[in-house]
């Protein structure tokens, strides 16, 4: 993707993820060493008066991803998130976004968001990231 090809209100391609899965919770306290039992234990989270959710740093690590698979991370020049609600094992997510400006210096500004198959944004953020020149 070349600075000249893009446009304000760009959509970048969808990425899609698979559902969220127990496992993967699993997985992810053993990589992140966030072993938290409202990830992880149904008994907690049940006396918590919730459902087993997961880990928002696994939510920002799928923002990130699409992020990465539109422009090369070495380009990537700031990436901002707010998390906005819980996700939970079944959810499938997407993350979606758009160039909002483009500036000087070949920087685009974009927002992009992780959603749910419902369209609940569970993770938002912004992001610039300076893109080649055909030049």
């Amino acid at each position: 993707m070349f600075y000249e090809d893009v446009k304000e209100g760009y959509e970048f391609p969808v990425l899609e993820k698979e559902p969220i899965t127990r496992v993967q919770l699993v997985r992810f306290a053993g990589a992140s060493g966030d072993f938290h039992p409202l990830h992880l234990v149904e008994e907690v989270a049940e006396k918590a008066g919730m459902k087993i959710l997961a880990h928002g740093m696994l939510i920002m690590g799928m923002l990130s991803q699409g992020v990465t698979s539109w422009v090369s991370r070495k380009n990537l020049k700031k990436l901002q998130v707010r998390f906005s609600k819980m996700t939970f094992p079944g959810e499938s997510i997407q993350i979606v976004g758009k160039v909002l400006e483009k500036k000087e210096d070949n920087i685009v500004v974009a927002e992009v968001f992780a959603k749910n198959s419902e369209g609940e944004v569970k993770v938002a953020g912004i992001f610039e990231a300076r893109l080649p020149s055909r030049n």
